[in-house]
């Protein structure tokens, strides 16, 4: 009896995911650059050709695209919130529901991306295409045009802001990113407040504006 469609795909799916594991702990163990498919698939115990089948260049072992599971938790996101707020719920619907194992092996391609020279140009494009989905799905939420400036600002302010703490984490590996992510884009929502430093002998300031 012949496989039916589904279970075709949980089985590539149970392929494509093995492969990646199997890839991403080498790049751990011996570094991206010094890491070949072909000692990838051995690991794996699949062919050459099937690693490049599902992953038709050795960036896209770590370029995995994951805006399409946040973009539905946008569009699931209460329409009360304004296009912050309502980034910020996706955010933390996405990473609520990964297990313990899927957040740590997407941190660890995040890492890889913004560390390893090889991976800078792909990843570059690859936040194109999400800041690019972001507006259209920003601008749908809130029935503007996608060229309106003011959902590029917001766009814009929200990458700047996950941007600047990716490199943070770059820099210090054992940092909560899931929670510093949530507690930067309360931040951005408030509207950056950045409160004055106490001089010798004074109360602690209020935050401007």
């Amino acid at each position: 009896m012949s496989e039916g469609p589904g279970l075709r795909e949980r089985k590539k799916a149970r392929t494509r995911a093995l492969i990646q594991k199997e890839a991403l702990r080498l790049f751990r163990a011996q570094g991206y650059a010094a890491t070949t498919v072909e000692q990838i698939a051995e690991a794996a115990e699949v062919a050459p050709s099937t690693v490049f089948r599902y992953f038709p260049t050795k960036e896209d072992l770590v370029l995995v695209d994951q805006y399409p599971p946040f973009a539905e938790a946008l569009r699931a996101a209460p329409p009360e919130l304004n296009p912050v707020q309502a980034v910020r719920f996706a955010l933390r619907a996405v990473l609520g529901a990964q297990t313990p194992e899927e957040r740590e092996d997407g941190l660890e391609r995040e890492r890889l991306m913004f560390t390893v020279p090889e991976l800078w140009a792909a990843s570059l494009e690859n936040i194109r295409g999400v800041l690019a989905g972001l507006r259209a799905e920003l601008a749908a939420r809130e029935g503007r045009d996608p060229g309106d400036p003011e959902l590029r600002n917001v766009t814009g302010a929200v990458a700047g802001v996950l941007i600047a703490l990716w490199f943070d984490w770059a820099a210090d590996p054992a940092l909560d990113v899931p929670a510093e992510f949530d507690r930067a884009l309360a931040h951005l929502g408030a509207g950056l407040p950045v409160a004055r430093q106490a001089g010798p002998g004074e109360p602690p300031g209020e935050a401007p504006g």
